[in-house]
This record gives C-alpha cells, structure tokens and sequence, in this order.
C-alpha cells in the first residue's frame, strides 16, 4: 500500500526544541511484535522519532566467505558481514506497520536507507527525513539521490573526514538541499566517552554552515547533555526493551529508564540554556530589595553634610542606587534622617 506523499512534510526537527531520535537498528531480535512495542515504549520514553534501518543483507554485502567479509575486532570480532546483517536487518515488509504504529504513539518515524532501492521504497512510505549512516557518507550517487527528494538530511560522520563530510554537503547543495543536519559520531561500539571530541559540532556548524547534533555510541547521557550545551540539535541514541535479551546492539543501547532519563535531562539542559537576556527575571526582580544600597548609618540632622561616615552602601535596597554615592557625598540633607533609613532623592537639597 502506498502512503499518500506530501509535498512539504511538517517534522519537528530543525524545531527550536532539540530533536531525540531513538535508534532502533537490530534490537527487535527479528520479532516484529518487539519492534512494534519498542516504538510505543520509545514514545512513552519521550523521544521525538524512531529510526529505522532499511537494508537487507543483500543490498548491503554479498555471502562471502573469504578473509575480506570476516570481522576482525570489536563487539561483532569473528562474524561474517553477511550473516551480522541477516541478524540486525528490519525486514521491510514490516516497515508500513511500523511507521503507522510511530504516526499512533504521537512520534515521527524515518530511516536510514543503505542503497537507492531502499531510498524508493522509502519513498512510498512518505518517510519524512533522510539519515545517511556514517559508512556510507562516501557513497556520493546515493547521496545525491536521497538529496534529490528534498527532505531533510542527517549526516553521521563517523568515519568520515574532512574532505568526506565537505563533499558530502556539497553533493547535497548541488542537489538543490540545503537542510543538512550534521551529527558528531564515534564509530566504536560502545565508544569511550575521551573519544567524543563534542567541540568539533561548532565547528562543523561554523566550517559547513549545517545543524548540529550527536549520534551516540558512549555509555550513559553525559556526551548527550553535554552536546545540548555545545548547541546540538538532535541527539540520537540506540534504544533497546531489555539488554539482556542480546542482539548485535544492545551492549551500546539504552533501556527505558535511561532513555527517559536522558530525555529529562536533556529537556532541563534546554531550560537552562535558554536565550540571551539581559533584563531581569520577576523572581530576580523580588529580589532586588535585597541588594545594596544608600543607607543612613548615623542619626542625620537637617543641613547637616553627607559623608562617609554618616552614609553608607549596605543591604538591603531601599535607598538610593550605589552608583550615587560619589554624588550625594557633600551634599545637604533636607531633613532629619534617621539611623537605618533609606537615603533617597528627596532628602537631599537641590
């Protein structure tokens, strides 16, 4: 069945709140009905979309065996490439339920396609953001191909770089998409938090013009929280029902309670941050009559001079700004003045 396609798709990304996606790459275990209360627990979780993977091991390798397909190192040490991807692939005859199942629980749902058949039956489903994984920012055709639907795009740059990521965005430019979202990424599995190196996001946002985010590989929410202060846009995180369920990712995946808790955070930390501003919050301005002012320290008569004796700058603030005192010292009160009453302009003579 194909999904009625929208010219211009509303997301939430490029929004002023920051974008949380929830990756859920393979930890569905080839179940659907995983898959599909992953998504609902995802949104309870508080995440803004579910991102999905549309390959399937055929489109992304061959069945090979020789030295060339066998991984050597890391997580997935000793599997073929084909076989890890015959474990991890959504297959997409799910993929229509999964976005409908998205669109119900309140959440967008899009993905990353590995080749250009994934990019037209994508397509059909009106996926409205396009994410390019980092191992395949140096697949220009296919770059230019998902920059010519003119949706969104999200760049990974894991093991991209510069001159990766400067073709990249100009590739997509050519195409006439200038909305390009650029994503910090460490490819390792989980990745140590040293390896984050998050101040490159400003750069990328000074040197390339694009949004910024994170795709997250490290352990915990601190690279995600720090991100959101360095100006990130979107933050993205592998989310899993339960790890010890296992799957090809769920070392490196966050469950719902650190999901949510991420999310909580994250949302604080954009409180926080708020705009530039100079004028005074209403509970900073209650608080003004707590801060210093001009105050009589001694019983002052009429006539008599004012003096560093008999004035002082002291709390609370009730008198006259402190930035008067230089003025008012050597002037004459125009009336009684009390001990530890306010010094204002109508007890001075003109």
């Amino acid at each position: 069945m194909e999904i009625e396609n929208k010219q211009d798709m509303e997301t939430r990304l490029n929004k002023e709140k920051v974008y949380i996606i929830a990756e859920l790459s393979a930890n569905h275990s080839q179940n659907k009905k995983t898959a599909i209360e992953t998504i609902k627990a995802a949104s309870k979780a508080g995440a803004d979309a579910i991102k999905l993977q549309t390959y399937t091991p055929d489109t992304m390798t061959i069945n090979c065996d020789n030295e060339y397909f066998q991984i050597r190192d890391g997580i997935w040490k000793g599997k073929n490439l084909y076989h890890l991807y015959e474990e991890a692939y959504t297959p997409w005859e799910w993929h229509e339920e999964l976005f409908e199942t998205a669109a119900n629980e309140g959440i967008e749902c899009f993905s990353t396609p590995f080749d250009i058949s994934a990019v037209d039956f994508l397509e059909k489903l009106n996926n409205p953001i396009y994410k390019v994984a980092s191992f395949e920012i140096k697949d220009i055709e296919l770059i230019k191909y998902i920059a010519s639907k003119n949706k969104p795009i999200i760049l990974s740059t894991g093991i991209a770089e510069f001159q990766d990521i400067q073709l990249a965005i100009k590739t997509c430019r050519e195409a006439g998409n200038d909305n390009i979202t650029l994503l910090k990424c460490t490819s390792a599995y989980p990745a140590k938090i040293e390896d984050a190196n998050l101040i490159t996001m400003k750069n990328y946002k000074k040197t390339f013009g694009v949004n910024i985010g994170i795709s997250d590989h490290t352990l915990g929410f601190t690279a995600p929280i720090v991100a959101v202060a360095l100006g990130a846009k979107v933050i993205e995180k592998h989310f899993i029902l339960d790890r010890s369920t296992g799957g090809p990712d769920a070392s490196f995946s966050m469950n719902f309670n650190e999901f949510s808790e991420m999310v909580k955070y994250v949302r604080e930390a954009e409180k926080a941050i708020g705009n530039v501003q100079y004028e005074l919050a209403e509970n900073s301005k209650k608080n003004l009559k707590y801060g210093r002012s001009i105050f009589a320290v001694e019983d002052i008569q009429q006539g008599e001079n004012f003096s560093k004796n008999n004035i002082r700058i002291i709390r609370p603030g009730h008198g006259l700004d402190p930035k008067f005192f230089p003025e008012i010292i050597g002037k004459v009160a125009s009336k009684n003045i009390k001990r530890g009453e306010p010094v204002n302009f109508r007890a001075i003579e003109d």
